[in-house]
């Protein structure tokens, strides 16, 4: 508020300014004021005042002899007499020759010009001074009336302007809090969807689980039964070898008796020895005992039941477990099986010429150093569901297989990828694990590595190195499904060329994450949420050795454009396809030959006439089934290399002449199965051509149809 004081004292001293210049041209021109005065109080012109007051007489001040002042009657006039004398050495105050004025009633009046001119008296100066100090006191006041005129407008236009203010505040709150329920709300939409979204995967996973469990279970049990059944033939085959050894002890001895007696009688015809007065006739020449045979050969028992079946004995017998080895273990070959054993600790083993091992099922969670001492020539190991941990396996327990070429871990209780593998392996396999990263040193020296399976562990675009898999030079078969990854891993091997990542969370696809893999042939991504629009343009299209691409069950709208140029099989089952995009298909090369569209929401304005273009040659299978088609798709009458195709489960009512048989082809038919069962189809009203371009009548599947 004090910059309004200092503009209206600023305002106030011009106006007194002016006021006093004012008065000095009033001054000047009093004698045109007394006569226009004459004719106000006339009542003649305009000089009658408002509110029915004269205004005071207009004088002016000419020089002459000084003129008294009465001290202390107006200051006000005192200060302007003084400033007057200044200017001036002496004035006399004069009236206009036209006017004189009537002291009486202090109106002017008018006088002839020949009349002289009475100076005025005192006392009117001091009337005259008077009136114009009240004229200057109203004016002061109507001025000040209008200062707070103006000071209460500017206060309403103020108050209006932060009443105005307080509303759009009001109003901006208002919206804000609304925006802000409306973001709660949605986040809170998304939270449950998400929610929803982690339970169905919690739910599939754990009813997956229960389905393995299940499995596993009848598995150990077909396996228990089978141990059992195998027990018992070992028993049996047991019982028949003790037989056919005593078989054939009766039979040594009884040739030894024979032989025995032989010696007897060629002592005493040819050799019989004297006899001496007190020793007792004994035979010079008595036989050396015969050895016992040793145990009977696995091949000699198969021999020995095959003459005992000829003497019409049927018997069973098994391989002969050797070695000493635990219950359950049996060896065959070069290969050991201890499968579903219930062994707890790794089997102490002799054997070199062993080169495969199999311990799957069992309750082991350690390997020692010197587990593999006794059994250096392994090609091959197989570690599954088994209980091993990370911090059980001995850091060098594999460092002495110089000939390991396969090793399988899955369904154990890994952290990490065990340490110091051997560099001659050529595949590995660590799923359902609890695998927590993967960094650059887990894959040291695997440079002949070819099969790497990494399925159903923790891993994610965030605990995997970029670098881990440069060692692999000559992978060529990677699995990574079941995983938490977001994005495809960077860092892919050159050499790769199938790659699974089924049952992630992936939802983008960037331009560069392929450019390294020129050689990748097969790419599976089931199971998703892959969008259309977040596939990088340049991500794959030229690619010449991608020809399989697997996009079943993601969140895809429209068929993907820009897509490899080399694809021959493209599978895009269970999405929300709504529409296949014009010359989708145009740039491939030498075009697109297997195509799955079931399960999707495709219907009678999805197709376009171009949509299939550029596949009119190629196309081998085709599958629109389980969708909305209300017609035949227009184009699937040119493809003349079609040998399957499935529009069964949808709304198609009729089937033209040319729908799906072109009328004016004249090669030989392809088309070796149509399957059109679950439309709105009236067989008797199909057209006998319509069918032309099929091979075999029967291999058209019209029935059941759905009711109207």
């Amino acid at each position: 508020m004090r910059w309004w004081l200092v503009v209206a004292s600023l305002w106030l001293l011009v106006v007194l300014t002016v006021s006093d210049d004012q008065a000095k041209i009033r001054h000047r021109n009093q004698d045109g004021e007394i006569r226009r005065g004459k004719r106000k109080r006339d009542g003649q012109g305009p000089g009658r005042a408002r509110a029915g007051h004269s205004r005071p007489p207009k004088i002016r001040l000419v020089p002459g002899p000084g003129i008294p002042v009465v001290p202390g009657e107006n200051t006000l006039f005192m200060e302007s007499y003084k400033n007057l004398q200044e200017q001036h050495s002496s004035y006399n105050v004069i009236p206009d020759p036209d006017l004189s004025l009537d002291l009486s009633g202090d109106s002017p009046v008018g006088n002839d010009p020949g009349e002289p001119v009475s100076p005025l008296t005192q006392e009117e100066i001091q009337r005259i001074l008077w009136r114009e100090e009240e004229e200057h006191r109203e004016e002061e006041e109507r001025l000040r009336k209008k200062d707070e005129a103006r000071k209460k407008r500017r206060k309403q236009r103020k108050e209006q302007a932060e009443k105005q203010r307080k509303i759009v505040e009001e109003r901006r709150r208002e919206e804000e809090e609304a925006l802000r329920r409306q973001v709660e709300k949605e986040e809170e939409e998304w939270r449950r969807v998400m929610e929803e979204e982690r339970r169905r995967q919690v739910e599939k996973m754990r009813q997956e689980e229960e389905d393995r469990k299940r499995k596993e279970a009848a598995e150990r049990e077909a396996r228990e039964k089978e141990r059992k059944l195998e027990e018992e033939r070992w028993r049996q085959e047991e019982m028949l070898r003790k037989e056919l050894l005593a078989l054939v002890e009766e039979e040594e001895e009884e040739e030894q008796q024979e032989e025995v007696e032989e010696a007897w009688l060629r002592g005493d015809v040819f050799e019989m020895p004297p006899k001496g007065p007190e020793e007792p006739e004994k035979p010079d020449l008595f036989p050396a005992p015969i050895p016992r045979p040793p145990a009977a050969t696995e091949d000699e028992l198969k021999e020995m039941v095959a003459e005992v079946e000829e003497e019409g004995e049927e018997r069973e017998v098994l391989v002969v477990n050797r070695g000493g080895l635990p219950p359950g273990c049996y060896i065959s070959d070069v290969t050991l099986t201890c499968e579903n054993a219930k062994l707890i600790y790794f089997p102490p083993l002799a054997i070199p010429e062993l080169r495969s091992l199999s311990l799957e099922d069992n309750n082991i969670s350690s390997i020692p150093e010197e587990a593999f001492n006794g059994i250096p020539n392994l090609e091959w190991i197989n570690l599954k569901k088994n209980k091993l941990t990370s911090a059980g396996i001995d850091a060098k327990a594999f460092k002495g297989l110089k000939m390991l070429r396969r090793l399988y871990l899955d369904g154990n209780l890994l952290e990490a990828v065990p340490a110091n593998l051997p560099p001659t392996l050529q595949e590995l396999k660590i799923s359902e694990n609890r695998l927590r990263g993967i960094n650059k040193h887990s894959f040291q020296d695997l440079s002949s590595l070819v099969i790497l399976e990494l399925e159903g562990n923790l891993l994610s675009e965030g605990n995997v190195d970029p670098l881990s898999f440069t060692p692999l030079k000559q992978l060529s078969y990677l699995r990574l499904g079941r995983n938490h990854f977001r994005t495809i891993p960077q860092g892919l091997p050159i050499s790769l060329l199938e790659l699974y990542l089924e049952n992630n969370l992936i939802e983008e696809i960037s331009e560069t994450v392929f450019n390294q893999t020129h050689s990748l042939n097969v790419v599976s991504l089931r199971h998703n949420r892959l969008e259309e629009n977040r596939i990088a343009p340049l991500a794959w299209i030229n690619h010449r050795n991608l020809e399989s691409i697997d996009l079943s069950h993601n969140h895809l709208y429209l068929v993907p454009s820009y897509l490899p140029r080399s694809l021959v099989h493209l599978v895009l089952v269970g999405n929300n396809i709504e529409r296949i995009p014009g010359f989708v298909f145009a740039h491939m090369d030498p075009g697109l030959e297997y195509l799955y569209l079931s399960y999707n929401k495709l219907d009678g304005e999805a197709i376009e006439p171009e949509s299939f273009f550029g596949s009119y040659q190629s196309m081998v299978e085709l599958c629109l089934d389980h969708n909305q088609l209300v017609s035949v798709p227009s184009g699937i009458n040119e493809m003349t290399n079609l040998h399957f195709l499935r529009l069964n489960n949808n709304m198609i009512r009729s089937i033209s002449d040319e729908g799906i048989c072109d009328p004016n082809h004249s090669g030989d038919t392809t088309l070796v199965a149509l399957r059109l069962e679950n439309n709105y189809i009236d067989p008797q009203k199909i057209s006998p051509t319509a069918f032309s371009c099929v091979r075999s009548s029967s291999s058209v599947v019209l029935k059941p149809q759905k009711t109207k």
